[in-house]
């Protein structure tokens, strides 16, 4: 079992910067790929980012490309999402994911809670 909780997120204006957090506990965390996805009412969950076990690949959507950053620290058990020049339309529920397998869909083995971030206009 690997429990994830997701910390960082709140209310910002459009244009500023946000940086999630989420903090592994359980099974070794470096033997996992991390994603974040991130969810509104009524759509279905959106990919956002991943990254490799080692932090060597990443990935990201198209609609979060040059302005997302997503990052591991392996000793800390911790991925992050640096978030700059936000948009009201990136305004989600944001989840953290562990996985075996990297994927663009939502087939993660473990999800966290979720942090809501808002964007302000």
């Amino acid at each position: 079992q690997v429990q994830l909780v997701e910390s960082g997120g709140g209310l910002v204006q459009a244009g500023g910067s946000l940086r999630l957090s989420c903090a592994a506990s359980g099974r070794t965390f470096s033997s996992y790929v991390m994603g974040w996805f991130r969810q509104t009412p009524g759509k279905e969950r959106e990919f956002v980012s991943l990254i490799s076990r080692i932090g060597d690949i990443t990935y990201y959507a198209d609609s979060v490309k040059g302005r997302f950053t997503i990052s591991r620290d392996n000793a800390k058990n911790t991925v992050f999402l640096q978030m700059n020049s936000l948009k009201p339309e990136d305004t989600a529920v944001y989840v953290c994911a562990a996985g075996a397998v990297a994927r663009m869909t939502p087939h993660y083995d473990y999800w966290g809670q979720g942090t809501q971030v808002t964007v302000s206009s």
